[in-house]
């Protein structure tokens, strides 16, 4: 595979998972403390959970990434969803080390890299199927963070994304704006100036 198509995916990879985690913060910052943890039904995860259990996973799964298993020894997934005990603190403590863990991981890999193979609870992946799964995983549960804090803000939610009726005054934004900004800061910038006009 040519040597730049692998720099690229390797830095568009990086990206993506930089903006999964600016979305998720995004939508955790809007919540209490007590929606933080608040389960919703019986058979639901709190947004406490979930965050608890992304960084979690990600700390397993990217720590060592090339040379040792992905389900590391001493993780105890279990736990991730049991957090009778946790402050908002300490669970953005464990969110914010699997985050650095990856980026530190992803950082480090190499063209060569990219051709290795690792190790996933025993089973062989190589290096861009394990970054896509854990990509595809990530993504799920972002989007039931996003999901679940819309829910417990309702009508107090400041969306993440482009607002309802505006997509065409956010494609005129986009192109008179061009290059000036990152798409997901333009268009929370043109939400909230969006959301000024209207009050």
């Amino acid at each position: 595979m040519n040597e730049q198509i692998i720099e690229n995916y390797l830095a568009e990879t990086l990206e993506t998972f930089r903006n999964y985690k600016k979305l998720a913060e995004r939508a955790l910052v809007q919540v209490s403390d007590d929606e933080f943890f608040v389960l919703i039904d019986a058979e639901s995860n709190s947004l406490a959970m979930i965050a608890k259990h992304i960084g979690g996973n990600l700390r397993s799964r990217f720590a060592d990434f090339l040379d040792s298993d992905g389900e590391k020894a001493d993780r105890d997934r279990d736990s991730e969803f049991v957090t009778e005990t946790d402050t908002r603190e300490s669970v953005m403590t464990v969110w914010e080390t699997g985050w650095q863990t990856l980026f530190d991981t992803l950082e480090s890999l190499t063209v060569e890299d990219v051709g290795k193979t690792v190790k996933i609870r025993t089973e062989d992946f190589t290096v861009t199927k394990a970054l896509s799964r854990s990509l595809s995983h990530i993504s799920y549960h972002v989007g039931q963070i996003a999901f679940l804090a819309k829910h417990l803000r309702a009508t107090e939610w400041k969306t993440l994304s482009v607002p309802r009726g505006k997509t065409n005054e956010f494609n005129e934004y986009l192109a008179e704006n061009k290059n000036k900004a990152h798409y997901l800061d333009a268009s929370q910038t043109f939400a909230e100036q969006s959301s000024k006009k209207s009050d």
